[in-house]
C-alpha cells in the first residue's frame, strides 16, 4: 500500500527532514513503495504539484523538491500500485483547483464498481478524471459532495469538508462493501485546499501530531506558543502533522482510530472525531 504525509502550520516551514531524513521518512519508505511519488505545496494559496513514476529514494528530483519546499501546507505521497498502471496520471496527489487529495488503500475488484462510483461524480467533473485509479474517482466523488456547500475554489470550512468526506466514504462503502466474498474497501485519505486540511483513517494506519516534547526552534521562533509543546487547551494549534507512521524526532504522536478523522481550518482550529457523527469534539489527549 501507499504512504501519506501532510503538514499544516501557521508559518512556512521546511519539510525535507520528514520526507528524507527522519525515521520512517517517505524517502526511506519508498524502498517498499517504489511505484511513484508526488509532493504538493502551496504558495500564495495556490497549489504547486510535482509527480513522478520513479522510486522516491532513487529520484534526484524528489530530493531536490524535498530540499526546497518551504510552505504552510504540504501533502506528499509515495505509491505502491494496486489499481492502475505506472503513470504520472495515476500518481498521487491529485489536484483540482485549490484542492489536493491523496489516498492509501484500495477498492478490491475496482473494475466491477467503477461505473457505479463514477455515477456519483457530478457530470461537469467527470471529464477531469484522467487516470484509471480508484483514488482519483474517490477524489472527484468528494468534490461532487463538497460543491453542495459552495464553489470549490471559495473558502470552504472544516465542518463542511468533514461532512463531504464523511458522505463520500459512506457512499463508497455502500457501493463496494456489500459484495459477497469481496474484501472491504480501504480508504484512508488526506485532503486540503491549502487552509483546511482533513485526514481520515479508513482502514490503513494514520498518526497525527500537534506538539513536540520541546521545540528545537523555541529560542528563535516568533510564533512559539504553549500549544507547540503541550496538548492544546483552547482548541487551536500552531501546526498539524499527519503521517502513515510516526516520524522520528521531537513530535508527540497519536494514532487515529479507524473511521475517525482529524482536521484543521484556516484559523488553525483543531477537530477530531468519528466520521458520520453529527458533531466532532476536540480530542482528549494525554
Amino acid at each position: 500500500m501507499c504512504r501519506l504525509f501532510g503538514f499544516r502550520s501557521v508559518i512556512p516551514s521546511m519539510v525535507h527532514r520528514s520526507l528524507l531524513d527522519a525515521d520512517n521518512a517517505l524517502g526511506v519508505q519508498s524502498e517498499r513503495h517504489p511505484d511513484g511519488w508526488g509532493v504538493a505545496y502551496y504558495v500564495d494559496q495556490t497549489p504547486h504539484l510535482t509527480k513522478s513514476t520513479s522510486t522516491a529514494l532513487d529520484d534526484h528530483l524528489f530530493r531536490r523538491v524535498s530540499g526546497v519546499v518551504s510552505s504552510e501546507t504540504v501533502i506528499a505521497h509515495i505509491r505502491k500500485a494496486t489499481v492502475g498502471d505506472l503513470s504520472v496520471l495515476n500518481a498521487h496527489p491529485f489536484q483540482y483547483g485549490r484542492w489536493v487529495f491523496a489516498h492509501n488503500g484500495d477498492i478490491p475488484e475496482f473494475g466491477d464498481v467503477r461505473e457505479a462510483l463514477m455515477q456519483e461524480v457530478a457530470p461537469r467533473l467527470r471529464r477531469f478524471v484522467l487516470g484509471d485509479t480508484d483514488s482519483e474517482v474517490i477524489f472527484f466523488m468528494f468534490l461532487s459532495e463538497l460543491q453542495r456547500y459552495g464553489e470549490l475554489n471559495k473558502n470552504i470550512g472544516l465542518d463542511e469538508a468533514f461532512a463531504a468526506v464523511s458522505a463520500t466514504l459512506a457512499r463508497v462503502r455502500q457501493i463496494c462493501d456489500a459484495r459477497p466474498g469481496v474484501a472491504k474497501a480501504l480508504v484512508t485519505v488526506l485532503l486540503t485546499n491549502g487552509s483546511t486540511m482533513v485526514a481520515v483513517q479508513g482502514g490503513k494506519s494514520l498518526f497525527w501530531s500537534t506538539y513536540k516534547t520541546r521545540c528545537s526552534d523555541r529560542d528563535s521562533c516568533q510564533s512559539l506558543a504553549l500549544e507547540c509543546e503541550a496538548p492544546t487547551q483552547t482548541g487551536f494549534v500552531n501546526h498539524l502533522i499527519v503521517s502513515s507512521e510516526p516520524l522520528g524526532g521531537e513530535n508527540v504522536w497519536h494514532e487515529l482510530p479507524e473511521h475517525h478523522a482529524v482536521g484543521i481550518d484556516w484559523r488553525m482550529r483543531l477537530l477530531s472525531g468519528r466520521i458520520g457523527a453529527h458533531s466532532l469534539a476536540l480530542p482528549v489527549v494525554a
